[in-house]
């Protein structure tokens, strides 16, 4: 499922041909992906300034300029790509939903697992709409800070892991940026949530907003279906230290350790049992 760092890449494919456009049409080419299209879909969209485009967690939201937002998950395997104007470049089988500018660009939502979605909400009723409002901030948010996730962690009794992964604690962090994370920071994770509050919380911290940002910069990881807008891969799969590499040399100098998986709450979890306590 792409992350936070392949959700901003989208977001910052799609902000220069958004960004203050009219959009001219919608083609919408089946009824539902995860959950049914709003009714009236396209025909809401049609003639409406694009004013800003924002992400939340893994969630991309489109301001309009009549006070709708469009809210768009990608899901498993969702896709955003840009077809530049004069294109005639015909629709593929899961070609979903086709956005065109006044200015002529094409903008495609492409999902061949169709576990994305795309819906309305208003400016006014964002903050309680139910896939936002329980939405941690994520990390590179200003309030992210030590003291604010010791805050988050206090007490709870699952794995550091788990807690990561927990939208509610952390928003946009998912299983690959949560293991790369943990890594760096030196934490076990299966090292119980409560106990990372404080200190350790001093290291993990740096350690997830820095490999965010490292990996926003190279474009996300493509492991599967991730693409930048403009149908390039991402490359920072090529930077993981522990994430699918079980059996290798733990990177961390002076480490004599190999990197381990286990098991946790369905999801594989890559680590050095020798450095990560």
């Amino acid at each position: 499922m792409p992350e936070l760092p392949e959700v901003e890449t989208v977001r910052r494919g799609l902000e220069p041909v958004l960004k203050g456009k009219r959009i001219a049409s919608v083609e919408q080419r089946r009824p539902n992906l995860r959950i049914p299209f709003p009714d009236d879909f396209p025909e809401r969209l049609k003639g409406r300034v694009v004013t800003d485009l924002r992400r939340r967690a893994k969630y991309l939201l489109f301001d309009l300029d009549d006070g709708q937002v469009l809210i768009c998950h990608l899901g498993m395997s969702g896709r955003m790509m840009i077809v530049p104007r004069g294109s005639n470049q015909p629709p593929e089988k899961h070609d979903h939903v086709e956005l065109v500018t006044e200015d002529g660009v094409h903008v495609i939502y492409n999902d061949h697992r169709r576990f994305g979605l795309m819906t309305l909400t208003t400016t006014q009723d964002e903050s309680t709409h139910p896939l936002l409002a329980a939405l941690a901030p994520d990390p590179l948010e200003s309030v992210f800070s030590p003291a604010h996730l010791s805050a988050r962690l206090k007490g709870r009794k699952t794995p550091i892991k788990s807690a990561l992964l927990d939208q509610r604690v952390v928003g946009g962090v998912g299983n690959i940026y949560a293991c790369e994370a943990l890594h760096r920071a030196g934490i076990s994770p299966r090292r119980m949530a409560a106990s990372v509050a404080g200190k350790r919380c001093e290291r993990l911290v740096p350690a997830i907003v820095d490999v965010l940002k490292e990996a926003i910069e190279a474009g996300g990881s493509s492991l599967r279906d991730h693409r930048q807008t403009s149908g390039e891969l991402g490359y920072f799969q090529h930077r993981f230290r522990v994430y699918d590499r079980e059996n290798t040399a733990c990177p961390t100098p002076g480490c004599k350790g190999a990197i381990g998986r286990i098991v946790q709450a369905n999801r594989s979890t890559y680590f050095c049992a020798a450095c990560q306590r």
